[in-house]
């Protein structure tokens, strides 16, 4: 059996960063109508260099927290999609999604719907190369940063910044930091499979204990 290339764009979303990335994950044709974000109107911020600085600090940070929660919610003109995941270092993800609950544990998914779960196992090392701190390093090597001033995230006050990479794919995607150095929310828009998408991830509850994560 195939795992669904949305759930394991979900995990690589949430787990490394997209704002590195510029494709995002098409929507299932029988989601809901897409999404709107709005724009706040940001002050610039110039010396980019130290801006840089501050984001390559703010994926180290989140390449070392313990746990998370993470909303991702992607739009497109197949429709909307709406996943809610937990992490807990260092390879345990669920996947909450319109399809069902889904574990990862390791190389193994856990996929359950209608009350039935299902073992599938995956290629060696597939979902925590997603946490490669070789591949954060590569991002942040191709990686140009735009401080865009100060803005709030759901009332938590953040740095927002435009990030545009060259490689592996040119690029841009948003990234606003929060006061404590984590990431709040990323969104990246941009094709993929001839349609026009645009993906937000908020993160919340770094290092919270509280989070667990079995098999089913």
């Amino acid at each position: 059996m195939t795992v669904s290339r949305p759930l394991l764009l979900a995990a690589a979303l949430a787990a490394g960063l997209a704002a590195c990335k510029r494709d995002a994950p098409p929507a299932p044709e029988s989601a809901a109508s897409a999404a709107t974000a709005s724009a706040a109107t940001i002050a610039p911020v110039a010396n980019p260099l130290g801006a840089k600085d501050e984001v390559g600090r703010a994926m180290d940070r989140f390449l070392g927290v313990k746990s998370y929660h993470a909303t991702m919610e992607t739009a497109s003109d197949r429709g909307a999609m709406t996943i809610e995941m937990d992490f807990v270092a260092p390879d345990r993800y669920r996947m909450k999604t319109p399809m069902g609950t889904q574990h990862v544990i390791g190389d193994t998914m856990y996929m359950t719907a209608n009350g039935h779960t299902m073992k599938v196992p995956l290629p060696k090392g597939q979902i925590t190369g997603y946490r490669d701190p070789a591949r954060f390093a590569e991002n942040k090597a191709n990686m140009t940063v735009e401080a865009l001033g100060s803005d709030s995230v759901e009332g938590q006050s953040a740095k927002k910044y435009l990030l545009r990479t060259t490689a592996p794919t040119p690029g841009e995607s948003t990234l606003w930091v929060g006061d404590d150095g984590y990431p709040l929310k990323i969104e990246v828009v941009g094709d993929a499979g001839g349609t026009h998408a645009r993906t937000t991830i908020r993160y919340s509850r770094f290092d919270d204990p509280a989070i667990r994560i079995e098999a089913p």
